[in-house]
């Protein structure tokens, strides 16, 4: 078996005591900014690189994908977490081909969601959703890089935000070999207890998009892992779209007066090259 990966092993390791927070950049440069700032990991977020090619969430192809994600994993020197949508495929066989591909970008972790894309069934069938796990799960095996495997179950944000369903999910994918689980849009801490309870020990991500819950109240509850998804790229996008209306519709440039200097920004990047993953 192929020695895994420093980077790998210290992803592994945050996930076996504690709690982290792993926040979510959209390109290198806020990927450098949050590094600096000691984040001990990073996720990439879907929406946030889709939106920054003009596109809708689960708009971007695979080959994008891939390419983002090396970048980003190659760019910075900390763990890096993949949002890998559902594999960008349905069928098991080509979401094993997928998640093969993207184990050799130099990522540490990859999850796989079971959001469907049909408003009438949002969510995969549970017995093709376990097959898309597993099939997940003999790539990184097949691979040797011991990626950490995150399984996503959406019932929350497809609008199926039925508890005991997402934690029948979550426990098979656990047991198809999920190494970490998540349900993004769970919004309270009861709903959060019962989640960690029912697929203990393995560890649980939490999605924090606004005040619902504090880290220090989540790692009291046994989370382990905290993100942000798209959250941070919708906070940026506020800010230019607030600008950038003041300018269009009132002819003002008032709100450019509040943004931080060129200097403060050039500050948080150190010249040279992108970093090499070990």
């Amino acid at each position: 078996m192929r020695h895994p990966a420093p980077r790998i092993q210290r992803f592994r390791q945050l996930h076996e005591s504690g709690c982290f927070v792993i926040p979510n950049p959209w390109d290198l440069g806020s990927a450098r900014y949050l590094a600096g700032l000691g984040f001990p990991a990073l996720a990439t977020t879907s929406a946030g690189f889709a939106w920054s090619l003009g596109r809708r969430d689960n708009r971007v192809t695979v080959e994008e994908a891939l390419i983002h994600l090396d970048t980003i994993a190659r760019g910075v020197d900390v763990p890096v977490n993949a949002d890998f949508e559902g594999g960008y495929a349905t069928d098991p066989a080509f979401v094993e081909t997928h998640v093969a591909a993207a184990t050799t970008t130099g990522i540490a972790g990859l999850s796989i969601e079971d959001s469907s894309a049909n408003a009438e069934s949002p969510l995969f069938e549970l017995e093709l959703a376990v097959e898309r796990i597993r099939a997940a799960r003999r790539a990184i095996d097949t691979s040797e890089t011991t990626v950490l495997l995150t399984a996503r179950s959406e019932g929350f944000i497809v609008g199926r935000p039925d508890l005991a369903e997402t934690i029948k999910r979550l426990v098979a994918y656990a047991e198809a070999g999920a190494d970490c689980l998540y349900a993004p849009g769970v919004r309270t801490l009861a709903d959060v207890t019962a989640i960690v309870d029912a697929v203990a020990p393995r560890p649980v991500n939490v999605l924090a998009t606004g005040d619902h819950f504090t880290v220090d109240q989540l790692a009291k509850a046994g989370v382990r892992r905290i993100s942000v998804g798209g959250a941070l790229a919708r906070t940026a996008w506020t800010g230019f779209i607030a600008a950038a209306r003041e300018i269009a519709e009132l002819g003002r440039f008032g709100q450019l007066g509040a943004a931080l200097p060129s200097s403060a920004i050039e500050a948080s990047f150190e010249p040279g090259t992108a970093a090499e993953v070990p």
